[in-house]
C-alpha cells in the first residue's frame, strides 16, 4: 500500500526551528519526487518545496527560501523540511505529497506547525 507518513510539527515562537518527516512507503522512493504542501484556514494547499529523490534537486517557494531545506535519505525513505527562522505567517498544516504511476496523488496527513509568540 502506498503511504506517506507526515511527522514533526508543533508549536514555537517566532525565529525557531522544527524538522518536518515524510516517511514513505509502497513505492520505489528514488523514482519520484516528494513535496511539502502547507494548507492556511480556508485557503487552499500551496507548495513549499519539493525534491527530486533521484538526483536531490530542489524548489523552494520564494517566501521559504534560505530558511527552509528540504531533503532526503534514501535509506529510510523519508524525505525531511528543516524549517527555520519561522515566521508566524510560517503557521498551517503541513502536507507531503506525491503523485505515483498506477495510484494518482497521495498525501500524507497534517502535521500542524504554529509560530506564535
Amino acid at each position: 500500500e502506498v503511504q506517506l507518513q507526515a511527522s514533526g510539527g508543533g508549536s514555537v515562537q517566532p525565529g525557531g526551528s522544527l524538522r518536518l518527516s515524510c516517511a514513505a512507503s509502497g513505492f520505489t522512493f528514488n523514482d519520484y519526487a516528494i513535496a511539502w504542501f502547507r494548507q492556511d484556514p480556508g485557503k487552499e494547499r500551496e507548495p513549499i518545496s519539493c525534491i527530486r529523490n533521484s538526483d536531490g534537486t530542489s524548489y523552494y517557494k520564494a517566501s521559504v527560501k534560505g530558511r527552509f531545506t528540504i531533503s532526503s535519505d534514501s535509506a529510510k525513505s523519508t524525505v525531511y523540511l528543516q524549517t527555520n527562522s519561522l515566521k508566524p505567517e510560517d503557521t498551517g498544516l503541513y502536507y507531503c505529497h506525491a503523485n505515483i504511476w498506477g495510484y494518482g496523488p497521495r498525501w500524507g496527513q497534517g502535521t500542524l506547525v504554529t509560530v506564535s509568540s
